[in-house]
C-alpha cells in the first residue's frame, strides 16, 4: 500500500472511532475505560496522520 492509501485507511479507522467514542458516551452507563482506551487510540491515529501527511505534499 503506497503512503496516500494508508493515510486514507488511517482515517477511515479515526473516523470509525469517533462514531463509537460517541455512541459509547451516549450510552446510560458508559464504560469510562473503553472510552479512555479508545480516545487515546483516536488520538495516536490522528498524530500518525499528521506526521505523515506533509510527507505527500
Amino acid at each position: 500500500m503506497n503512503l496516500a492509501g494508508h493515510i486514507t485507511e488511517l482515517r477511515k479507522k479515526h473516523q470509525s472511532l469517533a462514531r463509537l467514542i460517541e455512541d459509547e458516551q451516549r450510552r446510560p452507563a458508559a464504560d469510562d475505560l473503553e472510552l479512555a482506551r479508545m480516545k487515546r487510540e483516536k488520538l495516536k491515529i490522528k498524530e500518525e496522520i499528521t506526521r505523515l501527511s506533509p510527507s505527500i505534499h
